[in-house]
C-alpha cells in the first residue's frame, strides 16, 4: 500500500502544473476605481482558465481575463470576467460573483493567503492551510480594492501592498492561483486545474508568478488601539429567584501592535485586552459525556494560528492532538472572562521552515472569599519544516503555571506525509498535569487510487493524558480505530456532479470502559447540478460505555440547497445511544431546519429551529427541547451592517406540549462599520435571561434577568 501511494505522489508531482506568469514593474501603479484603464495593456496576462465544478476539467463556460502588475510597494491584479450569457449578479446577501487571487509568496508550496471581492463589493481575505486540506478565514491583511459591474461583464481592481503578507526576499518568483466563481451555473473557474479528488485547491500545484522584486520600504509596524465602554447588568443570586441585578459601566482601553520586523518574521502584542466577546457562543444541546469546543474569534490569537496546531486531513473522521487551545486563555468562569494582563507573540517562516512562540500572562478571578481561577502564566512554542517535497515535521510545546505545584504542559510530535488530498498524519504528545505524565497517539490518512476513496484514523490515548488547563482533548483513556472506503464518482454533463458510497468499520474503547465497541458504518453523499446535495449517514454494532453493553445504532439523513434568493438545511437523526445528560440508554431523535431567504439582496431573514428528542428506557417520549434561531442581518453597504437575533430555548415535558416552558433567551444586536482596513466600529448588546420560577398563567412567565451587555468598542488601525 505504502508503495502504490509513494508512486502515486511521484506521478503527481511529475503532473505539477507549469503555468506562468509574468509580473511586469511599473513606476505608478493604476489607479484603483474599477476601470480598467490602458496602463493595464503593459502587463502579462492570461485566460486559460478550466473548470472545477459543475463539470470538472471542462472549459468556462466565460472567458476571463487576468492582468498582472508591480511597483516598488504593491502588488496589482485585474480581472475581465466577460458575461455574454447572463448578466452579473451583485448581492450583499446570498450568490454573487467572486474573483480570488491566491498566492504562495513563502513557496512553500503548502500554505497560501488568499484575497477575495465580491460583486457587491465585499472583500475577504485568509489563508490555504495543508496544501489545500483546510482554510482559515480569520487572517485579516490591509489590501484595497474596487469593481463595476456591467451587463455584459465584470472588472475588478486590487492593489495589495507586499507589507501585508510576509514574503521571501531573495526569491524572483511566487506560487500563485486565480479563481472566479460564476453565479449563473454556480461554477467555480480556476487557473490552474482544481480537482475535487486530489484535495481541492493544492497550493503545490499552483502556477508561477515570475519577476517578482517587492522593493517595500517602512517600519512595516501597524498599532491599533481600542477603547471599549462596555455597561452590565448582572444577577448576583443563583438561588431559585434572582432578587439582585449590579449594574456597572466600564470603560477601557488597550494597545495593540504588529511589527514586521523582517519581510518574514512578526511580533504581535497586546496589553490590557478587553476579549470580551461581541457575540455569545450559541447555546449547545449535548448528551454526549464530552464538552462541546468552541471556535476562536479574538484577533491576536487568530493571527498566525495555524502555526499552533498540528497538522489536519480537512475531515472530520480524523482528530488532530489540539494540546493548545487558545480559549483556555481568558477562559471564562461562569459568565465571567479571566482578565488578561499582556500577550506577546513572535513568528518566522522561510520556504521550508517556520517557527512561532507565544506568551500570555492573566490576573486571578476572584470576589472578596474565594479565588475562582489563580493567576496564570502561559507559553507556546511551535517549529514546523519540510523534511521532503511531499514530508512535513512539526514540534509544538504548550505550558501554563500557577504555582510549581499547579501547571500542565505537554509537548507534541506532528508527521505528514503527501499533498493534496492523498495524505498521511502522524502525531505524538506528552503531558504532564501537576507531577502526573501521560502520552498520546494518533494517525489518519486518506488516498485515491482509481475512483477508489479510502480513509482511516487510529487514536491512543492514556488515562493520565491530560492538557485541561492548555489544550482540548477530554477524552483521555480512548481508544479508537476506523476505516472507510468505497468508490466515489464524478460523472461530466450529469444532474448527478458527484457520488460516494462507503461501508466501513469502527473498533473503539470510551475511557474506563473494560470491553471495546465494534460498529459497521454506511455513508452516502451524491451532489446533483444546481448545487443540491445529501448526506446519509449510519451505523450499527455493540456499544461498552457508562458500564452497559448494547446494540447501538444510529441514522441521518440531511439535505442542502441554495439558490440565487434560498439557502435551505434540512435533516434528520435518530440513534440509540446512553443519554449522559439523564444517565440511561435510551432513543434519541432529533430534526432541523433552517432557511434563510434574502430580501432585496441586502437583507437576509433566517428562520430556523431543531428539536431534541429525549427517550425513556421504555421507548416514551420523556422530553422535548426545542431551540429557535431568528435572525435579521442588513447592509446598508459593503462596509456597514447590522444584525438583530433571538434564541430561544424550550423544554416540554414528555408529548405534554400544552406545558412547554421558556428556559432560556438570548436576544442580541450587532452593528458594525468596517470603515478602513482592519479598522472597526461596534455597537453591540446581549440579555440573557433564563426560567427560575414556575411559569404561572403561560410558558414566557418567570424569565429572570441572568447578564445583560452592551457595548461599544472602537478599533483603528495607524498603518506604517
Amino acid at each position: 500500500m505504502n508503495l502504490i501511494l509513494t508512486m502515486l505522489l511521484a506521478l503527481d508531482s511529475a503532473a505539477t502544473a507549469d503555468k506562468s506568469l509574468e509580473v511586469r514593474a511599473v513606476e505608478k501603479g493604476p489607479r484603483i476605481d474599477g476601470v480598467l484603464e490602458d496602463i493595464w495593456l503593459q502587463a502579462d496576462s492570461i485566460t486559460d482558465f478550466v473548470q472545477a465544478y459543475p463539470d470538472e476539467g471542462q472549459p468556462p463556460s466565460e472567458r476571463t481575463t487576468v492582468y498582472v502588475l508591480q511597483d516598488r510597494d504593491n502588488l496589482y491584479v485585474a480581472f475581465r470576467c466577460d458575461a455574454a450569457r447572463n448578466r452579473p449578479v451583485a448581492a450583499m446577501y446570498g450568490m454573487e460573483e467572486e474573483a480570488t487571487v491566491y498566492l504562495d509568496p513563502m513557496n512553500s508550496r503548502n500554505n497560501a493567503c488568499f484575497f477575495k471581492l465580491y460583486g457587491s463589493g465585499l472583500y475577504r481575505s485568509g489563508k490555504i492551510l495543508d496544501d489545500g486540506a483546510d482554510e482559515d478565514w480569520s487572517w485579516e491583511a490591509v489590501w484595497y480594492s474596487a469593481d463595476r459591474l456591467y451587463a455584459d461583464r465584470w472588472e475588478v481592481e486590487m492593489r495589495i501592498p507586499f507589507k501585508s503578507f510576509r514574503y521571501q526576499p531573495d526569491a524572483t518568483e511566487w506560487g500563485i492561483n486565480f479563481h472566479r466563481f460564476i453565479t449563473h451555473g454556480m461554477e467555480n473557474d480556476y487557473w490552474t486545474e482544481v480537482k475535487e479528488r486530489e484535495g481541492g485547491n493544492r497550493v503545490s500545484q499552483y502556477g508561477r508568478l515570475r519577476g517578482i522584486r517587492p522593493q517595500a520600504h517602512g517600519y512595516y509596524f501597524e498599532l491599533y488601539p481600542e477603547g471599549f465602554v462596555r455597561y452590565d447588568q448582572d444577577s448576583t443570586d443563583t438561588s431559585t429567584v434572582f432578587r439582585d441585578v449590579v449594574a456597572r459601566l466600564t470603560p477601557s482601553a488597550s494597545l495593540n501592535l504588529k511589527w514586521d520586523l523582517t519581510p518574514q518574521t512578526t511580533v504581535n502584542a497586546t496589553v490590557l485586552p478587553d476579549f470580551a466577546q461581541i457575540e455569545s457562543d450559541p447555546y449547545s444541546f449535548n448528551l454526549s459525556r464530552y464538552p462541546t469546543h468552541f471556535g476562536e474569534r479574538r484577533p491576536f490569537f487568530t493571527e498566525g494560528s495555524e502555526l499552533f496546531r498540528m497538522s489536519g486531513l480537512g475531515e472530520g473522521f480524523f482528530s488532530p492532538l489540539e494540546i493548545f487551545y487558545s480559549r483556555r486563555i481568558g477562559k471564562a468562569v461562569g459568565a465571567e472572562p479571566v482578565p488578561i494582563y499582556s500577550g506577546l507573540k513572535l513568528t518566522t517562516r522561510s520556504s521550508d521552515w517556520s517557527f512561532g512562540a507565544l506568551g500570555a500572562a492573566t490576573n486571578q478571578l476572584a470576589d472578596s472569599t474565594t479565588v475562582f481561577e489563580p493567576r496564570r502564566g502561559f507559553a507556546v512554542l511551535s517549529g514546523k519544516g519540510r523534511l521532503s517535497d511531499a514530508t512535513d515535521a512539526g514540534l509544538l510545546f504548550a505550558g501554563t503555571m500557577a504555582r510549581s505545584d499547579d501547571y500542565n504542559y505537554a509537548l507534541g510530535l506532528d508527521l505528514s506525509r503527501g499533498r493534496g488530498f492523498d495524505r498521511s498524519v502522524l502525531q505524538a504528545a506528552f503531558s504532564d498535569h501537576s507531577g502526573t505524565p501521560g502520552w498520546a497517539v494518533t494517525s489518519g490518512y486518506r488516498s485515491f487510487i482509481g475512483s477508489w476513496l479510502s480513509m482511516g484514523t487510529v487514536e491512543v490515548i492514556s488515562d493520565s493524558f491530560s492538557v485541561d488547563d492548555i489544550g482540548f482533548a477530554p477524552w483521555a483513556g480512548r481508544k479508537r480505530f476506523a476505516v472507510l472506503a468505497g468508490p466515489y464518482f464524478r460523472p461530466q454533463h450529469s444532474a448527478l456532479t458527484r457520488m460516494l458510497v462507503a461501508p466501513g468499520i469502527y473498533i473503539g474503547q470510551e475511557p474506563g470502559e473494560r470491553a471495546p465497541s465494534y460498529s459497521v458504518t454506511f455513508t452516502a453523499n451524491p451532489q446533483f447540478r444546481g448545487g443540491w446535495q445529501f448526506n446519509l449517514d449510519a451505523n450499527a454494532g455493540r456499544v461498552t460505555e457508562a458500564d452497559t453493553t448494547y446494540f447501538g445504532r444510529s441514522v441521518g439523513l440531511h439535505a442542502d440547497g441554495a439558490t440565487l434568493d434560498w439557502n435551505v438545511s434540512v435533516g434528520l437523526n435518530g440513534n440509540h445511544s446512553y443519554n449522559y445528560s439523564r444517565g440511561y440508554l435510551a432513543d434519541n431523535y432529533s430534526d432541523w431546519l433552517f432557511v434563510t431567504y434574502y430580501l432585496a439582496k441586502r437583507v437576509a431573514l433566517m428562520a430556523g429551529g431543531s428539536n431534541y428528542w429525549e427517550c425513556d428506557p421504555a421507548g416514551k417520549v420523556a422530553g422535548v427541547t426545542t431551540i429557535l434561531r431568528p435572525r435579521i442581518d442588513y447592509r446598508i453597504n459593503a462596509q456597514m451592517s447590522f444584525n438583530v437575533y433571538d434564541e430561544v430555548v424550550l423544554l416540554t415535558p414528555g408529548t405534554q406540549f400544552d406545558s412547554t416552558r421558556l428556559a432560556t433567551n438570548r436576544v442580541g444586536f450587532l452593528y458594525s462599520w468596517n470603515f478602513l482596513p482592519k479598522s472597526w466600529l461596534y455597537i453591540a448588546l446581549n440579555d440573557f435571561r433564563i426560567r427560575k420560577e414556575p411559569a404561572v398563567h403561560y410558558p414566557w412567565e418567570g424569565l429572570k434577568l441572568v447578564n445583560r451587555v452592551g457595548a461599544i468598542k472602537l478599533r483603528y488601525l495607524f498603518y506604517f
